[in-house]
């Protein structure tokens, strides 16, 4: 994907509602997202938008969060069936930011807003859920196409058109597909201290991956 223009394919937000799924189970979350022409980006995150889980998404730090349209293709074809629009829950559905090419610290334009991304996306079990299958948690975390969030570094209104412009690439060039195989790996102590170094990076995945460490070298 580099080299290639970064773009908006699908702009989406959502409040928490109730999801039905299994034989009646309920649940609710922040997952169902509706497709938007226009939304104002806060500090917090976009205007119409919330998580149910406060503990383990949203905050500032995970303001935004963003999923490459080339993967839906590949899980498709392996769920047999047509995914729903933000079908990972994503804000930002985008063109031409696969993990592999994204890092930590990277500074991008949307619209009128200004975001920068601090993390990969720790997927749980609702996608499963959301999309009746069962397979498709456990196939994110294995290739690492989990998609990742962002911080805004500058409010502004987003449009389904805007442009999206990479302002500045992090000098660490810390990739989120290095970052997910490493985190959910978790044998790693070396590859984890060198992600802990990027200043830019979540507080949560700091703090998470400064136990890990301990736990892996003492």
């Amino acid at each position: 994907m580099q080299g290639k223009e970064p773009k908006i394919h699908t702009l989406a937000v959502g409040m928490p509602k109730e999801l039905q799924y299994g034989e009646g189970k309920t649940l609710t979350t922040g997952i169902h997202k509706k497709e938007t022409k226009e939304v104002y980006l806060a500090f917090e995150g976009f205007e119409r938008d919330d998580v149910a889980d406060k503990k383990n998404h949203g905050g500032v730090d995970r303001a935004v969060c963003l999923y490459p349209i080339e993967h839906y293709q590949k899980w498709e074809l392996e769920l047999g069936k047509v995914l729903p629009v933000a079908a990972f829950g994503e804000n930002l559905t985008v063109e031409n930011m696969h993990e592999a090419d994204v890092c930590i610290g990277d500074i991008y334009k949307v619209g009128d807003a200004v975001i920068q991304i601090t993390q990969g996306r720790v997927p749980c079990s609702t996608i499963d859920k959301h999309v009746n299958a069962n397979t498709l948690l456990k196939r994110v975390i294995e290739t690492g196409f989990t998609g990742y969030l962002g911080r805004v570094l500058k409010e502004g209104i987003v449009r389904s058109n805007s442009p999206i412009q990479l302002l500045q690439k992090h000098p660490a060039a810390i990739s989120i597909l290095f970052c997910n195989e490493t985190y959910f790996n978790n044998v790693d102590p070396v590859a984890m201290e060198k992600i802990q170094s990027v200043d830019e990076l979540a507080l949560d995945w700091k703090q998470k991956l400064t136990k890990r460490i301990r736990r892996l070298t003492n």
